[in-house]
């Protein structure tokens, strides 16, 4: 396992650059199976699950080129329906495969899809999607195996605003002929990254940002050039590191328009922020305080639930007592115990809500990451600490977050890459 030795209690200050968003590749990186043509990506974040995606795309028979830092080249067609075990194994977002090798290939077989354990995520919502157009699904204790032989517009209705669900199906209609209607469909910025570039392939997308898709798919779509955006989740989690060791951090290419939740709850935690642009945050040094008695996760555009766990260490070091509640995942909050034994003062009311009371000094100490966001978040709270922490299998942090460490040290963190 690699590990991360982390000196705390150094403010972070400069100027950082947020990467590409990851949940944008994913989708868009799928998206290329939907044509031979030649399609460059840009601005992919050089994180673990870009490339077990990029992987799984090659052992399709796609051809792949990194072209430069952070650009790939990718052209020609898929030669195999079954997804790699060890692969697609290893990574949540494989299921997006699932609706591009129906659309080109007719069948598909693949293994259910891993990822990070926060809670049950089946993949009910995405076999409604392939069989609202018409598949046949067969599944079994080590598989699923589905058919697509007369595929046909559908209309859609999510009883729940699933983000990869959506992107399935956005998938699925742009490569067939006819109007796909998409209700209760999710509308996170990297939806609409993907809508942006299925667009350029040759579908006709309305409604993308809202949670009513008309989709106009084409039988032939074209190659495209396109620019992943700027993970917003990354932004608020720079944002909130720099509040923590009460560092003056300039965060580039964070976007206002996708921080509006997160802005609120950071002015209401006592965060000394602004916008002198559009795409530029700067965090000051701030006195943190408690404003709001509760921090909620929700569906677009409300908080996002990947920068809950970030914003429970903030909230450790903030004058005063904050609920916590994510309802969306049964064990988000399970990391808790983790800050508890670095002197934070949590009570877990349930498995959805903690109650946090600060601040705290927290301590040192050595951990073990157990997902992509309670990783970070445990980086932010050593960071934050007096002393040396020490955090295993950091690899699940490398997932989400390029060249984390390199990154922060940058800016004033004292970290040590262990391998």
């Amino acid at each position: 396992m690699t590990k991360f030795i982390i000196e705390g209690q150094n403010p972070l200050r400069g100027e950082i650059t947020v990467a590409g968003n990851k949940n944008s590749a994913l989708p868009i990186i799928a998206a290329t199976v939907l044509t031979d043509e030649e399609c460059i990506i840009e601005n992919l974040p050089a994180i673990r699950d870009v490339q077990v995606m990029l992987e799984l795309l090659k052992d399709l028979g796609k051809n792949v080129k990194q072209e430069a830092a952070n650009v790939y080249r990718i052209s020609g067609s898929i030669n195999k329906i079954k997804l790699d075990e060890n692969l697609a194994g290893s990574l949540r977002a494989s299921i997006l495969y699932l609706s591009v090798i129906l659309a080109r290939a007719g069948e598909i077989e693949m293994p259910p899809p891993g990822g990070c354990v926060i809670g049950r995520r089946n993949t009910d919502s995405h076999f409604d999607v392939i069989e609202a157009f018409g598949a046949e699904i067969k599944i079994n204790e080590k598989s699923y195996t589905a058919q697509l032989t007369n595929p046909a517009p559908a209309c859609i209705f999510f009883k729940e605003a699933s983000v990869t669900a959506t992107e399935n199906a956005m998938l699925l209609a742009s490569a067939i002929a006819g109007q796909t209607t998409i209700d209760n469909a999710a509308c996170e910025p990297h939806v609409t990254d993907l809508a942006c570039v299925l667009k350029k392939m040759g579908a006709a997308i309305e409604g993308e940002g809202s949670n009513r898709l008309r989709i106009k798919g084409a039988k032939n779509l074209k190659g495209f050039q396109h620019r992943i955006m700027p993970d917003h989740i990354e932004a608020g989690t720079f944002a909130i590191a720099a509040a923590c060791t009460k560092g003056e951090l300039v965060i580039h290419d964070a976007y206002k328009e996708h921080l509006y939740m997160t802005e609120h709850y950071l002015r209401q935690m006592g965060v000394d922020l602004k916008f002198p642009d559009q795409r530029t945050l700067i965090v000051r040094p701030s006195k943190l305080i408690s404003g709001v008695k509760k921090i909620q996760v929700g569906l677009w555009p409300a908080f996002p639930t990947d920068l809950m766990s970030p914003m429970i260490v903030l909230a450790t070091q903030a004058q005063g007592s904050t609920l916590c509640h994510d309802w969306m995942y049964e064990s988000r909050m399970f990391f808790v115990d983790k800050l508890i034994i670095m002197g934070a003062e949590i009570t877990q009311c349930d498995p959805h809500r903690v109650l946090v009371s600060g601040p705290t000094g927290l301590r040192g100490q050595e951990l073990s990451s157990p997902d992509i966001r309670a990783g970070i978040a445990l980086v932010i709270a050593a960071l934050t600490a007096k002393g040396t922490s020490k955090i295993d299998r950091v690899e699940l942090i490398d997932r989400g977050y390029e060249d984390i460490a390199v990154r922060f040290n940058s800016v004033g963190a004292n970290i040590i890459r262990q391998n």
